[in-house]
């Protein structure tokens, strides 16, 4: 156990594709899955597409909350390996899993008195608050696969085993890109279950995902001894979980109500523009999913380095990720840019549907390039345990500068005006990571 991790010897290069392209496949596989749910969904009816995607918010509160505690656990885990505390690296792990499961309590308790009350509050067709309340119960009463496969494949992050976690995710999503049209339209003998189908799909492949994950980490992850036999939460390990994970669950959050009242915006418009929302979302994880697998690599990588003291190789790390989540978000921009009307296609759109959503996507791809520094920025924080400046920085982007300004555009009458407001937040958002990162330089990197 006295040996020294990869994340301090291999080479930069060779170790950031290592770490992050298992990461990367395996979110561009969950981007492609979100999206085939969606496909599938839209050939129902627009109404199923749009309570879909009034579903979102919820479902992005669940991922967050998941994700951000993961986070916690990452940067902490990786750095006690870093700093050779085994003995920490197990208590962070079992503290960890402690955490998701009063989480997993929670949204199962919501999941069974709030899904109604909350569709209806963003529209009056009974339909779409049907269609969404059958859709949203299922996702978060089954919600505990969906929370310990996102727990154990950043447990398999955090040691360098991303491949093991690409394995997890990979057999969660193609299970649910099976089972969607299956249970959605009644195939090989199942019952057809419209909306209901798609998220039985969703729920059964993250308990697919959840199992190899806890099975890979119990055989194969030995950095972490997972036997809880005189297991008691540990007031400082928790707290230095959520001085991370906090920041990043409030992130995800703000992006569940900003995603929430601009359905209000939107829906002053149009139903269907809430539905071309939803599924710019869809489209834009094609192209974001992988810079963030980019980015969660990163992490470990840089607290490792920081906890070994590796000033050199931190800063290198850094270079490398942004240049390659600016390559990846060009590619997108370009995309989105040429072919609109393909990508549109593939939701069974009506004419209003193009009609709002063209304009909508060669708009709002104009920020990819700006966001990519933004993630990589974002991510860097979060690995010297500086969550709240990730916090900060999207408080400005979403709450001080997005909104307002979709709501200030909104006024003009014309909703292709509305999609100019990400691009604004951007920028403002690049500006705030700047001098963010130059204050994490000097406080933190300088120094070693």
């Amino acid at each position: 156990m006295t040996t020294e991790n990869k994340m301090g010897t291999m080479p930069v290069g060779k170790l950031l594709i290592q770490i992050s392209l298992p990461i990367m496949i395996s979110m561009f596989v969950q981007a492609l899955y979100n999206i085939v749910d969606s496909i599938f969904v839209a050939k129902l009816s627009t109404d199923a597409l749009t309570a879909v995607s009034l579903a979102f918010p919820i479902q992005n509160l669940m991922i967050s909350a998941g994700v951000g505690t993961g986070v916690g656990i990452n940067a902490l885990l990786s750095m006690r390996l870093g700093q050779k505390n085994y003995k920490a690296v197990t208590q962070t792990a079992l503290n960890g899993i402690f955490l998701v499961i009063i989480t997993i309590v929670l949204f199962i308790i919501l999941g069974i008195t709030i899904p109604h009350a909350y569709l209806k509050s963003q529209t009056s067709n009974m339909q779409i608050v049907e269609l969404g309340t059958d859709y949203l119960e299922i996702c978060m009463i089954f919600c505990f696969g969906l929370f310990l496969a996102i727990t154990f494949e950043r447990l398999l992050q955090s040691t360098g085993r991303t491949v093991l976690s690409m394995i997890s995710q990979l057999a969660g999503a193609i299970t649910n890109i099976i089972l969607d049209p299956v249970m959605i339209f009644g195939l090989l003998g199942f019952p057809a279950m419209g909306i209901k189908g798609a998220a039985w799909a969703t729920v059964i492949g993250q308990i697919t995902g959840a199992l190899i994950s806890i099975i890979l980490n119990i055989k194969i992850n030995k950095e972490i001894n997972f036997n809880p036999k005189g297991f008691k939460p540990q007031s400082k390990i928790i707290i230095d979980i959520y001085k991370v994970g906090i920041p990043s669950i409030l992130l995800g959050s703000i992006g569940s109500v900003l995603t929430y009242l601009l359905n209000l915006i939107l829906g002053a418009f149009s139903t269907v523009a809430i539905a071309v929302y939803g599924v710019y979302f869809k489209l834009q994880s094609f192209v974001f999913m992988p810079v963030f697998g980019l980015n969660n690599g990163i992490v470990p990588i840089v607290a490792y380095n920081f906890g070994a003291k590796y000033k050199k190789r931190i800063i290198d790390s850094i270079k490398m990720c942004a240049l390659v989540a600016l390559i990846i978000m060009g590619v997108g921009t370009l995309i989105f840019e040429v072919f609109p009307t393909q990508l549109l296609a593939m939701f069974s759109p009506n004419e209003e549907m193009l009609e709002i959503g063209i304009p909508a996507l060669r708009i709002i791809a104009i920020h990819f390039p700006l966001a990519a520094i933004g993630i990589t920025f974002t991510s860097v924080f979060q690995a010297f345990g500086r969550g709240f400046l990730s916090m900060c920085v999207s408080f400005i982007r979403q709450i001080f500068a997005l909104l307002p300004s979709a709501w200030l555009l909104s006024l003009t009458g014309n909703i292709n005006n509305i999609w100019w407001a990400f691009v604004i937040a951007e920028l403002i958002s690049l500006i705030a990571c700047i001098f963010a990162m130059k204050n994490v330089y000097k406080t933190q990197i300088k120094q070693l």
